[in-house]
């Protein structure tokens, strides 16, 4: 920027108080005169413009950035409590906040975006600035004086205010009023889980979060919407000062979130009290009926697509998950445990209230099916309490899966791999198919090419046997099938553009670039995507697999364990036949060591709070500590609890001594 440049935003932000001096404009001048209150808000207004000025000729532009939205939020404050006199005098320094708004940006810093306030009605402000009844008198009509609005405190992005409206605008008809590929927005809460993939907001890190990423490459929104410059600064920005939330229930929807509450003569729904919201029970044992088996099922079958995995849920109704359904939808809740009759949802689909459901032409529920969920409301409408963060789809596949033989598994998954290569865009009538031990094999490639996978795959999963038990992984015919409750799937992609199609279409995500092979699993779905055509030899396709088929072997050991810790053994068996120089084992290690140095305890790791490329190395590097010589028989003790049906973190504990948690921060202090 030109020394001229620089001049004038120090001139447009401090205005004619200047970085030197303290002179008013004529138009400031001439202002009427203002109250003490306003005349404060005036010189605390000046007095960040100054500052911003200052900072900006200095060459600090994040600074001069931040000072600069101080003031516009003690602005905003300004204008909602104070008069339409206040507002006039005013208008000079909201102009020069906009004009610097823009040189800032041309610096290339992130800055909120700023819109001058409407101009306050006398009527609406009179409460406002009405002041307090002198000392010892009585006057019901008096207005307590406000909260300084002016501190050092009020700066920064707000989620509540800045970030949910443009949530809500750009991503709302596929995320918050449905769960496109599983995530959802609707709630802060569930923003900040992410999808089944993983967390999308690394807070303190928009390079690693994949919300930035996804809008910088125009792979979201989709539909035509876009995110202007304005916005994905606002987010970012958002994100580089913690992500916060600022509300009052992260559990509360963003469309809520977005109402205009600014005007104070508008009463604010939420000073309103509302009737309690209608929770779960917990099952006492002498309930006839059972939530997860008998009516989960029922529920995804009649209510998928316009209330479970809905684009936009009917009548305000999801209910993809417990809390959903409990909250109900535009008319309030459908459930009243202990009134099932009562309950809204029996009604609808008995049809005595309204039109009856499902709607869209579908048969109605059988007499049998509306009784027996008018009977679990009756009972108390009661839920394990281990299944209630669960989503009503994977409920009802425990549920199946419980039930279900290996082979029933392994033909269900067939089913799945038709549907999936269907979505990708592959013809299934084209595909080859291949059969071993552990896998049923999938792809558009010849079935030679299958037989080396199939062949490379079984290998890898031998491989595991430094993290698992060898008797287990050598096993054959049934008792291998049985290995994965069911044979896994292998999806064989020729090309990487086919790799990257099926991820887009069928996981609605986007991989990185240098990814050929990746795993999944939800205890139905089994399956490793990976890219190998007839030009690949073995070792390249070896390499390959090695990551994933170890790590889907270790998440298959139990529903409750965790990503990481399955993603980490992966890697080490990966690495564990695998020869490195001097010059990559070093640049490993510094890499580990920047790592190691971004974290301040473990809370971070598992919270998510980490680049996913420095989250997948610590992994790695941890995972890599449970098998030295002291702490192998340990880690074997969770193995064997794990498939013994333990719960992980209770599994760690019988093995470490300790929690993962506490695991870590030793680890942690060992490293650094």
């Amino acid at each position: 920027m030109s020394t001229a440049q620089t001049a004038t935003i120090g001139c447009l932000v401090a205005g004619a108080l200047c970085v030197c001096g303290t002179t008013t404009t004529a138009a400031e001048s001439d202002a009427p005169r203002l109250d003490t209150r306003s005349r404060q808000a005036m010189t605390a207004i000046s007095v960040s413009m100054r500052k911003a000025g200052e900072q900006f000729n200095a060459g600090r532009f994040e600074d001069s950035a931040r000072s600069l939205e101080r003031a516009m939020n003690q602005v905003e404050v300004a204008v909602r409590a104070g008069s339409p006199e206040l507002y006039d005098a005013l208008l000079p320094k909201m102009q020069r906040i906009v004009d610097a708004r823009v040189l800032i940006e041309l610096e290339g810093i992130s800055i909120s975006p700023f819109q001058p306030p409407p101009r306050p009605e006398n009527q609406s402000v009179a409460a406002n600035t009405a002041m307090p009844a002198a000392t010892g008198t009585s006057n019901a009509n008096t207005v307590p004086p406000t909260v300084n609005p002016f501190s050092t405190e009020n700066t920064g992005v707000s989620f509540v205010k800045n970030v949910a409206p443009i949530l809500v605008s750009k991503c709302g008809g596929c995320h918050i009023r449905g769960s496109r590929g599983g995530f959802s927005l609707a709630t802060f809460a569930e923003l900040m889980k992410g999808p089944p993939e993983g967390v999308v907001i690394f807070a303190g890190d928009t390079i690693g979060s994949r919300l930035i990423e996804t809008i910088k490459t125009g792979d979201m929104p989709r539909g035509g919407g876009k995110v202007s410059p304005i916005e994905l600064a606002t987010l970012e920005r958002w994100i580089n000062e913690g992500a916060k939330f600022d509300g009052e229930d992260a559990s509360v929807q963003l469309t809520s979130l977005t109402a205009d509450t600014n005007d104070p003569g508008t009463p604010n729904p939420a000073s309103t009290p509302a009737a309690p919201m209608p929770r779960a029970g917990t099952p006492t044992g002498k309930e006839t009926v059972d939530f997860a088996s008998q009516i989960a099922p029922v529920l995804v079958a009649n209510c998928t697509g316009c209330h479970i995995n809905a684009m936009q849920a009917r009548g305000g109704l999801q209910m993809d998950n417990l809390a959903r359904l409990f909250r109900g939808g535009d008319t309030g809740p459908v459930i009243q445990p202990g009134r099932g009759e009562a309950s809204l949802l029996v009604k609808k689909l008995r049809g005595t209230e309204g039109a009856r459901m499902p709607a869209g032409g579908r048969p109605p529920l059988k007499d049998e099916e509306i009784a027996l969920i008018s009977q679990w409301i009756e009972e108390g409408a009661t839920v394990a309490t281990n299944l209630r963060e669960e989503s009503l789809t994977a409920m009802t596949q425990k549920a199946w899966l419980a039930a279900a033989t290996d082979a029933e598994v392994t033909a269900r998954r067939a089913e799945l791999a038709m549907r999936d290569f269907s979505l990708a865009g592959g013809k299934t009538d084209k595909l080859s198919h291949h059969q071993s031990d552990h896998f049923s094999l999938w792809g558009d490639v010849p079935e030679s090419t299958l037989t080396i996978v199939a062949n490379q795959a079984e290998a890898a999963l031998q491989k595991a046997s430094i993290i698992l038990p060898a008797k287990e992984l050598a096993a054959g015919g049934a008792a291998a099938e049985a290995f994965f409750n069911g044979r896994a799937s292998i999806y064989v992609m020729p090309r990487r553009y086919d790799y990257s199609e099926f991820a887009q279409m069928v996981e609605r995500r986007s991989l990185p670039s240098d990814w050929e092979s990746h795993w999944s699993y939800n205890g139905l779905e089994a399956y490793v995507a990976v890219v190998a055509s007839a030009g690949d030899d073995e070792e390249t396709i070896a390499s390959r697999l090695a990551a994933p088929v170890a790590s889907l072997a270790v998440r298959s050991r139990g529903d409750t364990v965790p990503r990481w810790f399955a993603d980490g053994l992966g890697k080490v068996v990966a690495a564990s036949d695998t020869k490195r120089d001097r010059a990559e084992l070093a640049r490993m290690q510094s890499e580990l060591v920047t790592a190691v140095g971004s974290l301040k305890s473990g809370k971070d790791f598992f919270a998510g709070r980490l680049a996913p490329e420095r989250a997948d190395l610590l992994s790695a590097a941890v995972c890599e500590s449970f098998l030295t010589r002291q702490r192998k028989r340990g880690f074997d003790t969770i193995i064997r609890h794990l498939r013994d049906g333990k719960k992980f973190d209770d599994a760690f504990l019988s093995g470490m001594g300790v929690t993962p948690t506490a695991y870590f921060d030793a680890w942690l202090q060992w490293v650094k």
